[in-house]
């Protein structure tokens, strides 16, 4: 077993076992649940709406070539700068190379899940840089020192008691504040850092190849003014959110608000398409993209898995699968956590460290019933199983125990051959690990080959 493996194993076992914890999550779903049904009503039919974005998200991935340079060569002639970077050190050492050459001191940043991939925030302060989140959610999460804990709400484990204590312990403002009051102090706070800062940081949700610009969708203001009050915005993005034309907006994004906060529309949504202009009074003097691999195209390459380059990190997956629900963000020790994240991890750091979150599910396919562009998740993550046995991260115990199951199951000799008890003892004793975080089997005293003799020889 990995060290990942065995920590991810110690950590879920952990948080399964948190009562409290798992308190705040489910009444925090709770909420989410009960408002995307109505965000739904918005689409006459949402099943044709999210085929649709399927289909647009397919036609994007299989021409991503195409599309990324056409992006490139529309923003750039309007005096953006495209840079590529095809690993995580790679993105960082651009990004300090930027801050050097602006002699940067303070740095304002969005919401975005790219640069918790490749741990901007550590690497900025390591260089003396002090880089700020500016999402409330992300605000919380930095104060107390943590990795977000949900893709769209980085702070759905906390409750309002708790963030009162952290602003108070951190903030040095009275405690037991209202959530009301603590957003003041946070809007305070953060706006002294938007005057000080030389540069903003911000992801995209959508790359848009057609007009060369890229859209971002959010609810606190905060990505507009980390793009548009310092004087250089820094754009980092995966290659894989391209959509094809910006015509697409009016699908994706009522799809995007509808499966991650329950909302027809978020309240700010934002188009992009250069720094500041010539005839324009506001906006950044430079403007530059970055647009990363970090094993993305490990995905690309793989003609059944590149389907998973079509998330659009909604986070409605982490929200439906029972396995998220029990133990939390923060036990998958990975960026991207619940059924998106198993099925992508193992590809962008290494199935041979990783494969142990693609069994960390139930397989009850929820992820793919509510994920608005229709990925097929559970059958994802069966071909990241077959894909790490094929690529031998399996071990011999592992791979008797399934020829032997396998030998017994397509014999019906061998099936009838021992009695329940026998079988439950074989299981439950012999093959120690099935046992290790699962119920025991129990087989019943005869078979369904065996009672249906009985029944019809009667």
């Amino acid at each position: 077993m990995s060290n990942t493996a065995a920590t991810f194993i110690a950590k879920s076992t952990i948080k399964a076992a948190d009562l409290e914890h798992r308190r705040k999550i489910n009444f925090n779903i709770g909420k989410y649940n009960a408002v995307v049904p109505i965000g739904k009503k918005q689409f006459t039919d949402v099943l044709q709406a999210r085929e649709i974005a399927k289909n647009k998200k397919w036609e994007a991935i299989e021409h991503l070539d195409q599309y990324l340079l056409e992006f490139e060569e529309k923003i750039t002639a309007r005096g953006a700068k495209v840079l590529w970077a095809e690993t995580a050190a790679e993105a960082l050492a651009q990004i300090g190379a930027i801050c050097k050459e602006k002699q940067c001191k303070t740095l304002v940043k969005s919401k975005s899940m790219v640069t918790e991939e490749i741990h901007l925030n550590q690497y900025l302060e390591e260089n003396g840089i002090e880089s700020v989140e500016t999402d409330l959610g992300e605000y919380i999460q930095q104060l107390d020192g943590e990795a977000p804990y949900h893709i769209v709400t980085p702070a759905m484990h906390k409750s309002k008691e708790d963030v009162a204590r952290l602003f108070a312990d951190k903030l040095g403002v009275p405690g037991g504040l209202s959530p009301e009051e603590l957003t003041l102090v946070a809007r305070q706070k953060l706006r002294e850092k938007y005057i000080q800062a030389e540069i903003g940081v911000t992801g995209a949700n959508f790359i848009l190849p057609d007009i060369g610009a890229i859209a971002i969708t959010e609810n606190e203001g905060n990505g507009r003014l980390s793009c548009a009050w310092p004087k250089t915005h820094i754009v980092i993005v995966g290659i894989e959110k391209v959509i094809p034309s910006v015509h697409d907006l009016a699908l994706f994004w009522p799809l995007l608000s509808t499966y991650g906060t329950g909302q027809r529309v978020t309240v700010y949504n934002t188009i992009i398409a250069g720094p500041r202009q010539a005839n324009e009074t506001d906006g950044p003097e430079d403007m530059i993209v970055i647009l990363l691999d970090n094993g993305r195209t490990n995905l690309l390459a793989n003609k059944t898995a590149r389907e998973a380059l079509y998330c659009i990190r909604c986070g409605a997956c982490l929200n439906a699968c029972p396995v998220y629900k029990n133990i939390g963000g923060h036990a998958y020790d990975t960026t991207y956590s619940g059924p998106i994240g198993k099925v992508i991890t193992p590809y962008l750091k290494g199935l041979d460290e990783y494969k142990h979150l693609s069994y960390a599910s139930s397989l009850c396919g929820n992820c793919t019933e509510v994920c608005p562009v229709r990925i097929n998740l559970h059958e994802l993550l069966l071909d990241n199983r077959h894909e790490a046995v094929v690529q031998g991260n399996s071990s011999l115990a592992e791979r008797i125990a399934w020829k032997v199951w396998k030998t017994a199951s397509l014999n019906r000799a061998l099936m009838n051959a021992g009695n329940g008890k026998m079988k439950n003892w074989v299981v439950n004793k012999v093959f120690q690990g099935w046992t290790a975080h699962r119920s025991e089997l129990d087989f019943s005293a005869k078979t369904f080959n065996e009672l249906w003799k009985e029944t019809n020889n009667s």
